[in-house]
């Protein structure tokens, strides 16, 4: 008997594998390496993204990177914030408003903050993850009637690497919780580990959905802190980090064990995510 071989993958439709220009409409400074880009399509526009999903950024002579999109059409606008640490980031850093970029996507799946409905919402993030939660935040905010209470708990290295500073004040949040690992003169805020924002904020565990972006090790220690406070490990949605190249899932470079991260991923639920990052080598 022949074994048959395994069904191939869906192809990706081409309009999702070839760049689609956008032109930089606005662009803004949030921190001394990070920058935020509002985006126009030139022509035709791609699909409508989810919060929590990406698109690879095109930054024509340079390559491209993915980036999730930090601001949605309904609300403020296509955007992305990059921040500065290889060749590619820094020429997105550099463009200017009217400067044309390639967009392809939407990829990924998203936060699904409709599973959050009636219940209690938490957003821990540290440094540049406060931007892909952004949407989302903004989506709870806008529509407080339709969830519990709203916890926004924001970390960075200093005070001079937090986004949106002038945002996150204004959000009609239960709880804003800001803090820095190392404070600066004239900080008169937090310091310490955001995961130290939690005794504050109000939340019941069992009618509760958390979203927790940020590095790697934050994610675990906040997941950790919240699963032992009695939050479900399929209630916590985590955005996981990995090298995407394709972002189709032919390449396999953002593998993590069974996941392709720019298919399966990149927000995935902790329970699924729990044992692969406990996996040394993965």
């Amino acid at each position: 008997m022949v074994a048959q071989a395994a069904p191939a993958p869906p192809a990706v439709p081409t309009e999702r594998r070839l760049p689609v220009p956008y032109r930089v409409v606005a662009r803004w400074r949030e921190t001394p390496d990070t920058v935020t880009l509002r985006l126009d399509p030139v022509d035709a526009a791609l699909a409508a993204f989810t919060p929590g999903q990406f698109a690879m950024v095109h930054c024509f002579g340079r390559g491209e990177i993915p980036l999730s999109v930090s601001s949605l059409p309904t609300t403020g606008g296509l955007a992305h914030t990059v921040r500065a640490v290889g060749a590619v980031s820094a020429g997105l850093c550099a463009t200017r408003v009217g400067d044309v970029l390639g967009l392809r996507g939407p990829y990924g799946t998203g936060w699904e903050l409709e599973r959050a409905l009636g219940q209690d919402v938490v957003v821990v993030t540290g440094g540049i993850g406060l931007a892909p939660l952004r949407p989302l935040i903004r989506d709870a905010a806008a529509e407080p009637r339709r969830y519990g209470r709203l916890n926004v708990l924001i970390g960075a290295r200093t005070p001079e690497d937090l986004l949106a500073k002038y945002e996150t004040r204004r959000w009609p949040t239960t709880y804003t919780g800001v803090t820095v690992d190392r404070a600066r003169s004239g900080w008169h805020g937090e310091v310490g580990l955001v995961t130290g924002l939690l005794d504050r904020a109000r939340f019941t565990p069992a009618h509760c959905r958390a979203f927790v972006c940020g590095p790697e090790p934050m994610i675990r220690a906040t997941a950790r802190d919240l699963t032992h406070r009695g939050v479900a490990a399929d209630h916590i949605r985590v955005s996981l980090e990995r090298n995407m190249r394709c972002a189709t899932g032919t390449c396999g470079h953002c593998q993590l064990g069974p996941l392709l991260l720019c298919r399966d991923g990149p927000v995935v639920d902790w329970s699924r995510a729990a044992p692969l990052l406990s996996t040394r080598e993965l």
